[in-house]
């Protein structure tokens, strides 16, 4: 354990993260972990704070298997060894998508409570995350704030595994990462107190104070 909670990392986080103030940025919490840890550094730096939204796109009957991901922007990955060896058609494929484009702009309006997403054309887009296993998630995340305008996009996270932060580097400009144990065994394993967010506990750290 190395953080007493998202909020403690954030705190924390936020300090190696010092160099952007005055800078025109905005952070960007992924729902639903990301958010606490990415309020705490908005409010550290003076920031707007916002959610960036991905959707797994599932097997259709293995939905914990993904076969790609999507969104905001309309970005989109596809897993093409997935795809083959799972059989799956275009048409189950675009029948999948369509359903959680549909849950992503659903979430979006939920999570905003009806306000309109932060411009981020020609910002930096500092995307946070309370922590990466794999660094997927957040890869779709870095391509979809290009698709709309950041000028520069910055991956903070309190902990993840090597080979996470090592693939970020590839796809963000900056990745910022505090603690990236040889042998994470799970992101929760960095904090005493991990629990499973609502919506309402996010939605309320979005609206404005």
């Amino acid at each position: 354990m190395l953080y007493t909670s998202r909020a403690d990392a954030g705190r924390r986080l936020a300090a190696a993260l010092d160099h952007l103030r005055g800078t025109d940025l905005v952070v960007l919490g992924l729902p639903r972990g990301g958010v606490p840890v990415a309020f705490e550094i908005a409010a550290a730096l003076s920031a707007p704070l916002d959610v960036v939204l991905v959707r797994k796109l599932g097997v259709p009957w293995q939905p914990e298997l993904a076969m790609g991901a999507i969104g905001e922007g309309e970005s989109r990955v596809i897993n093409d060894d997935v795809l083959r060896i799972a059989r799956v058609s275009k048409t189950s494929l675009a029948m999948v998508e369509a359903k959680e484009r549909h849950e992503l702009e659903r979430r979006a309006r939920v999570l905003r409570g009806g306000r309109p997403r932060a411009s981020l054309k020609g910002r930096i887009a500092v995307l946070v995350d309370d922590g990466m296993a794999t660094g997927a998630t957040a890869a779709v995340a870095c391509q979809s704030v290009k698709k709309l305008g950041a000028a520069r996009v910055i991956v903070a996270v309190p902990v993840a595994a090597p080979e996470a932060v090592g693939r970020l580097r590839v796809t963000a400009d900056e990745v910022v990462c505090p603690y990236t144990p040889a042998d994470l065994g799970g992101v929760g394993n960095a904090y005493a107190d991990f629990h499973q967010l609502s919506d309402s506990e996010v939605t309320d750290l979005l609206t404005p104070r």
